[in-house]
């Protein structure tokens, strides 16, 4: 949600008025969209496993391009959810390991990816069924 879409001022300072800076009203929606991305848990449930590079992430997420890969990785790095080491090697290698705090987000994710994994032909089922009988 971006503040032009949301003009709800918040208190800074313990002070209110036009010259405040207004924040975002609603940081959990943003928190939410960055960390449930379509590639983001991709890439949080490979680098659980460990360090990982670009190559191996490139391969481990099916359909991401190079640049979705790269901007969702800079995003995950800036929202404090990746480390990324840089090997002073030629050419440079570079690593990604997930922070303390995406740790902790890792263990809701496999709760998810499991869920998923347990209901993925229930929910085809419905689907076709639905198909079926919307016709």
């Amino acid at each position: 949600m971006s503040q032009s879409h949301t003009d709800v001022p918040v208190e800074v300072g313990g002070a209110r008025d036009g010259r405040d800076v207004i924040e975002e009203a609603c940081p959990l929606t943003e928190v939410i969209d960055h960390v449930a991305g379509k590639w983001s848990i991709g890439i949080l449930v490979a680098a659980a496993h460990g360090p990982v590079r670009f190559t191996e992430l490139e391969r481990a997420i099916n359909g991401i391009s190079r640049r979705m890969l790269t901007l969702t990785l800079r995003k995950l790095e800036r929202d404090g959810l990746l480390h990324r080491t840089v090997y002073p090697t030629v050419p440079p290698k570079v690593e990604y390991t997930l922070t303390d705090m995406a740790e902790e987000l890792h263990e809701t994710l496999r709760g998810l990816t499991d869920w998923a994994e347990r209901h993925r032909a229930d929910i085809a089922a419905a689907q076709k069924l639905y198909d079926a009988t919307a016709r």
